[in-house]
Order: structure tokens, then C-alpha cells, then sequence
């Protein structure tokens, strides 16, 4: 089984990355899914979708869980059932999932490809992470944003929240594989420290949320206030 890689952030924090080369008859093998997921997994078109799917089961089973352990609320964010937290992202042959036993956590894959320069304007200001001479860096930077927007937007799935106007990521250096992002709405604020990497084209993202205390020291160091 072809276990990707695994990044321990912390010991209450890991992420698990598996690249997904097996049939779907044999990801199968020794899955069983609650009826509400056996229903998502046949309602499925894609053989790559229901392959990653089923991945995903592998993943969590690198942390001693079963399908039965997850259930997911009405907007479709996954929870365990023993209050631990969990994302999960899949895109092509590689999917991802991030455990954490006490801090919410969020994930997402990106393959990186040039269309994300036509719509990038949709989801940040372009002009804020710097000018490049060469595309390809841009493109691989601006897929970080989207990642990184998409973990935070994990986190906090609220309705109505906006990746253009309430999400923002400060600018980094792609050879940092890290940053820090902002969920500001309603008159709430929430930090979040980030880290990136890439691999086979392919960029991973995963965000953690900053505690209060956290919070208020990443202001005064930074120099910033909340808007």
C-alpha cells in the first residue's frame, strides 16, 4: 500500500499523504463503509473519485480508525467521533488527511496548473504576493494561496465566508514552506499558522489554528490590527 509520506507536525498533530496507484477493487479490500458513506461511494461517477475515497480510509486507518469513527455534519466538514479533528483532501492520484487530538486543523491538495493565473483575482489580491519575471513561480505561488485559503475555509466553513474578502494569507518565500493566514468576519478574527510543500506537481497545504494567547502574540510581533 503505497503510504506517501507522513509529517509529524507535533505528536498531537500528523499528516498522512497517500499516492493512490492501486484498482479500486483492491483499495476495497477490508473497508466497511456506514451506509451514509457506502451510498456517497456508489453515488460517485469518477473511479478516481471512489479510489480516493477509499484511500482516504487507508489513511485513517494509519491513526487506528475505521469508517464508523467519522461522520459528517450538515455542511459537509468530517468529524470523529472521539473529538479528535480531521481534513481531508484528495486531488488526482494523491489524497491527504491531517489528524490533530486538540486544535482544529484544515488540508488541501492543489495540482499546479497555469489556470490558476486567469482566476487567481477571484480568490486574493494578486498584487499582494510580490511581482515574478517568470510565470511558473507565480503559478506555484498562487497555488499555495488557494491551499492555503481552502485549509482555513476547512476550519471554518461558515456560510457566507468569502476567500477574497475575509480569508487572507501573508506573503511568504516559496523556500520557507510556511506562512500565516486570517479568517476575519462578522467581527471575529482567528489566526492560523500554515505550512506548504511540494511534490510531483502537485502543492499540499495544511492550516492549524492559533490559540488566543497565540493570536495576540503573532499582532505584536507582526505589528498588525484586527480591521
Amino acid at each position: 500500500m503505497p503510504l506517501y509520506k507522513t509529517i509529524t507536525i507535533n505528536p498531537g498533530i500528523r499528516v498522512h499523504i497517500w499516492k493512490i496507484s492501486e484498482a479500486e477493487e483492491d483499495l476495497g479490500r477490508g473497508i466497511k463503509l456506514t451506509p451514509h458513506c457506502q451510498e456517497r461511494y456508489e453515488g460517485m461517477k469518477s473511479e478516481l473519485h471512489r479510489r480516493g475515497f477509499l484511500s482516504i480510509r487507508h489513511l485513517m486507518a494509519e491513526e487506528g480508525y475505521i469508517d464508523h469513527d467519522l461522520y459528517y455534519d450538515d455542511l459537509g466538514k468530517p468529524h470523529l467521533k472521539d473529538g479528535s479533528f480531521i481534513s481531508i483532501t484528495h486531488s488526482y492520484q494523491f489524497s491527504a488527511i491531517v489528524v490533530s487530538k486538540n486544535i482544529p486543523v484544515g488540508i488541501d491538495i492543489e495540482k499546479q496548473r497555469e489556470k490558476i493565473l486567469k482566476i487567481a483575482h477571484k480568490f486574493t489580491p494578486i498584487e499582494e504576493y510580490g511581482s515574478f519575471s517568470e510565470p511558473y513561480q507565480l503559478m506555484k505561488k498562487l497555488t499555495v494561496v488557494w491551499g492555503a485559503k481552502e485549509s482555513l475555509y476547512k476550519i471554518n466553513s461558515t456560510i457566507g465566508l468569502s476567500f477574497l474578502k475575509h480569508i487572507d494569507i501573508e506573503d511568504f518565500d516559496l523556500e520557507s514552506g510556511k506562512t500565516k493566514g486570517l479568517i476575519h468576519l462578522n467581527g471575529q478574527y482567528s489566526f492560523f499558522e500554515i505550512h506548504f510543500n511540494e511534490f510531483e506537481g502537485f502543492t499540499c497545504a495544511y492550516a492549524i489554528q492559533l490559540k488566543s494567547r497565540d493570536s495576540e502574540e503573532y499582532l505584536i510581533q507582526n505589528n498588525k490590527e484586527a480591521l
